[in-house]
């Protein structure tokens, strides 16, 4: 017989085992929507004995769960399109996050986000992720971005998401290239704005892939940031 003292261990050694592997799937980026505890005891537990028998020469069905989106999208893409699913950075202290086609492709985890506008270029006929970088624009040169929006190719998706503050230094020729890829907001971002934004080279009209709060002291989720924004849909593939 365990004795009382013995099934509060046994129990605190489960918690502690629980919480480890919680933390882990958080540090590894893994969506825990597809990792349900519950479920994974379910699979374990042993099967009641009435409901495990079934009728001679049927099968007994097994549960089964609803498919999981690309990118954990509410709904699934319809044929020739691409999934992707982002959010923008959290005040100073969270990075931006960028998935496309269930693949991350930017966030803190990988480290490859910064303080700034973070950018990923995908090739818009394949997906394939062409270049990523991030441009500090409260100390850095707006030029280097300047410099990097410049090689964007015609047929090129261009994802961009902000961290921190995205606008001290950006100037005229800068937010033109922006706007130039479809953006509505990029004319008025300002000092620790929120944006996050879905274009491409070419496009003849604005994107519908885009959103922008502005940085207000009354409305701030944040002290001195307005809240996280984010953001997910289906992009057309490019047709040659």
């Amino acid at each position: 017989m365990i004795r009382p003292g013995g099934v509060l261990k046994l129990a605190a050694v489960a918690a502690a085992f629980l919480l480890a592997v919680f933390f882990a799937f958080e540090l590894l980026d893994i969506n825990m929507g597809e990792f349900n505890i519950g479920q994974m005891f379910a699979r374990s537990a042993p099967q009641d004995p009435v409901q495990g028998q079934g009728q001679p020469g049927k099968a007994i069905p097994k549960a089964t769960r609803p498919p999981r989106n690309k990118c954990g999208l509410s709904k699934t893409c319809p044929d020739g399109h691409f999934s992707f699913k982002m959010a923008s950075g959290a005040a100073s202290v969270v990075g931006p996050k960028m998935c496309f086609e269930d693949n991350v492709v930017m966030s803190g985890v990988k480290n490859n986000v910064g303080r700034g506008i973070n950018i990923a270029l995908i090739n818009g006929e394949t997906g394939e992720v062409v270049k990523t970088g991030f441009f500090d624009m409260w100390a850095g040169d707006v030029n280097e971005l300047i410099n990097f929006m410049k090689t964007i190719t015609d047929g090129t998706l261009v994802m961009m998401a902000t961290f921190d503050d995205p606008a001290s230094k950006l100037n005229e020729e800068a937010r033109k290239i922006i706007a130039e890829l479809g953006s509505s907001s990029v004319t008025t971002l300002g000092f620790r704005d929120n944006w996050i934004f879905v274009g491409g080279k070419g496009i003849k009209t604005k994107s519908p892939f885009e959103q922008h709060i502005k940085n207000n002291a009354e409305t701030n989720k944040y002290e001195g940031w307005p809240e996280v924004l984010e953001m997910e849909g289906c992009i057309p593939k490019r047709q040659e």
